[in-house]
C-alpha cells in the first residue's frame, strides 16, 4: 500500500476508484471495519482503490493492534481536517467523547448536556465534520482528473463525505458516485436528541435530498434502509451487508466448561436497555442454583450507568464481568468463548433497519444467538430459523427466560448448526457483488 501526501499513485489494476471515508486505522470501532476490507479485497477484481481520509482525527476510539497488510494496488491519501471536539474536549472532554461517538446516554440530560447537543444539531449540519467539505472538494477535483479517475464512492456516517462527492460530480464531467450509507440520515434515531430547529431539520432533509438524488447508486446495509429511501428517491439501491472475514483462531478457542458465559460485544446506552432480559436472568439465578454457580456476564465495550443499574436491580452485579473497549480481534475471541452470544437494539422504529456489524462474526462463531430488538427488526432476516437461535421483543420475557434456561441445559453443546448461507456474507464474496457495482455504473 502507498501511502502519500503529494499524490503521486501508481496503480496498475485495470480501474481506480476514489473512497472517500472517515473511519480509518487505527479508529477503533463498527465503522472503520466495512470500507477497510472492501477495500483490502477489490484489487482482486481488478480494481485499485485510492481511499481519501483525514490526516488529524479525532476518533471516539481507537484501536492501536497491528493491522493486515493492504495489496500494493491501494493509495491512501490524508489531508488535514478540522475537528471542532477537539477544541471543545479541552473543556468538556466527558461530553464531547459522548457526543464524538454519536452516543446520547443520559435520559434527564442536564444545561451542559442539552447545550453541547442543540450546538451539535442546528450549527454543524450535517455533522461536525461539515467544515472538511470546501478544502476537500478544492483538493480532490484536481486530483481527479489529473489521475483520470471516473468513480467515487463516498461512506458516510458522517454524511458531510457525501456533500463531498455530490460537488465533485456537479464539477466533475463523466464522474459517476455511489453513496454508501451505513446508518440511515434523517431518521436515524440520536436526531431527536439534538433540540434541532425547524430550520435544521429542513436543512438536513434538503441535503439528504440532494444526496440521494444526485448519486447514481446508492447502498445501504439494510433493507429497511433501502425500502425507506426508495420512496425518496428513484436512484438505483442496493444492499450490500456488513459482513465477516474467516477468524484463524476460531477452532482453537472454546467456552469454558464448567461455566455459562452469556457475552455481548458492542455498546450498551441507555436506550439499549431491555430490562426484562436482566429481569429473567435475575430469577434464573434465584431458581436455579447451578445456574447461578455457572453464570457470567461479559460485556466488550460501553456500558452506560442506567444499563449497570438495571442489572443491579435484579442482583446481577456479581455475575458481570465489564472488559470496556479492547481491540477488534480480541474482542472476536470474546465471541468464541461464549455459550450465548447476546445482540440488543434500541426498541424503536427508527431502529428495525440497523443491522449491527457484529451479527456476521456472530454468526460466523457458530454460537448460539439470544437477538433482543424491535417489531419487525431486519434482523429477523439474517438469522438462522433453527433452536440455536432465538429472536425477541422487549415484550418477550418468556420467550427470553424459556431460551436461555434451554441454553443452560445444552451444557457444553453449544455450536449451533452450520449454515452454508452464511458464507455469502464473508467480505470477500460482499466485496465481489460491490466490484460488479462498480463495473456496471453507468451515469444517468
Amino acid at each position: 500500500m502507498e501511502e502519500t501526501k503529494d499524490n503521486k499513485a501508481s496503480v496498475n489494476a485495470n480501474q481506480k476508484v476514489l473512497v472517500i471515508a472517515y473511519y480509518w486505522p487505527p479508529a477503533g470501532g463498527p465503522g472503520v471495519q466495512r470500507w477497510f476490507h472492501f477495500v483490502k479485497h477489490l484489487p482482486s477484481f481488478g480494481i485499485a482503490p485510492v481511499v481519501y481520509v483525514p490526516e488529524n482525527p479525532q476518533y471516539p476510539m481507537v484501536d492501536l493492534s497491528p493491522k493486515e497488510a493492504l495489496p500494493k494496488e491501494v493509495s491512501l491519501i490524508k489531508r488535514p481536517i478540522s475537528e471542532p471536539y477537539k477544541w471543545v474536549s479541552w473543556l468538556f472532554k466527558k461530553k464531547t467523547l459522548q457526543l464524538s461517538q454519536g452516543l446520547i446516554q443520559e435520559s434527564k440530560p442536564g444545561l451542559l448536556e442539552r447545550f453541547m447537543r442543540f450546538v451539535r444539531g442546528n450549527f454543524f449540519i450535517p455533522d461536525a465534520r461539515v467544515s472538511w467539505v470546501a478544502p476537500s472538494v478544492a483538493y480532490l477535483s484536481s486530483y481527479i482528473k489529473k489521475h483520470n479517475i471516473d468513480t467515487v464512492i463516498s461512506t458516510g456516517p458522517p454524511h458531510s463525505l457525501h456533500l463531498i462527492a455530490n460537488e465533485l460530480v456537479k464539477s466533475t464531467t463523466n464522474l459517476k458516485w455511489i453513496a454508501d450509507f451505513r446508518d440511515p440520515w434523517t431518521t436515524i434515531g440520536y436526531h431527536n436528541d439534538l433540540y434541532m430547529t425547524p430550520w435544521a431539520q429542513k436543512k438536513h432533509l434538503r441535503l439528504e435530498s440532494a444526496v440521494l438524488q444526485n448519486a447514481h447508486t446508492i447502498l445501504t446495509t439494510s433493507f429497511t434502509t433501502k425500502a425507506l429511501f426508495s420512496k425518496k428517491t428513484a436512484t438505483p439501491i442496493e444492499v450490500i451487508t456488513n459482513g465477516f472475514e474467516p477468524f484463524v483462531y476460531s477452532e482453537k478457542i472454546q467456552p469454558e466448561e464448567n461455566k455459562f458465559s452469556l457475552v455481548h460485544i458492542g455498546s450498551l446506552l441507555s436506550k439499549r436497555n431491555p430490562k426484562i432480559l436482566w429481569e429473567a436472568i435475575g430469577e434464573l439465578v434465584v431458581e436455579n442454583k447451578e445456574f447461578a454457580a455457572q453464570l457470567s456476564l461479559d460485556f466488550v465495550g460501553i456500558v452506560s450507568k442506567e444499563v449497570k443499574a438495571s442489572m443491579a436491580n435484579h442482583g446481577l452485579t456479581p455475575y458481570c464481568n465489564f472488559h470496556g473497549y479492547i481491540p477488534h480481534d480480541e474482542a472476536r475471541k470474546c465471541q468464541f468463548k461464549a455459550h450465548l452470544l447476546l445482540l440488543i437494539e434500541i426498541d424503536s422504529e427508527a431502529h428495525k433497519g440497523i443491522i449491527p456489524g457484529k451479527v456476521f462474526e456472530y454468526l460466523q462463531s457458530l454460537r448460539p444467538i439470544l437477538a433482543i430488538g424491535p417489531k419487525d427488526w431486519d434482523v429477523a432476516q439474517l438469522l438462522p430459523e433453527n433452536n440455536s437461535n432465538a429472536l425477541g421483543t422487549y415484550q418477550d420475557k418468556a420467550l427470553i427466560k424459556s431460551f436461555i434456561q434451554n441454553r443452560f441445559n445444552h451444557g457444553i453443546e453449544i455450536l449451533a448448526a452450520s449454515d452454508p448461507a452464511i458464507s455469502k456474507f464473508e467480505r470477500k464474496n460482499l466485496t465481489r457483488t460491490l466490484s460488479k457495482i462498480i463495473k456496471n455504473l453507468r451515469r444517468s
